[in-house]
């Protein structure tokens, strides 16, 4: 008789929301939070003038985004 497989779970193949403790999915959910709200509204343009605004890295400081350190 052959093993039986468990499902292929394709949004998160290798399991890893079952590996992160509550405070790292407290900072994956804030940073994809950071991420929609402020970085995906200025994407296309900053990519069509190949510019970068650098008060996106003060805002990811203020959000707690730079120089993180996760336990």
């Amino acid at each position: 008789m052959a093993a039986e497989k468990n499902a292929f779970v394709w949004n998160d193949p290798f399991l890893i929301e079952d590996q992160l403790s509550e405070d790292e999915r407290m900072v994956r959910d804030g940073a994809a939070a950071f991420a929609a709200d402020k970085l995906a509204p200025r994407i296309e343009e900053a990519y069509a003038d190949e510019k970068t605004d650098p008060s996106i890295f003060r805002e990811m400081g203020e959000a707690g985004l730079l120089g993180i350190t996760i336990p």
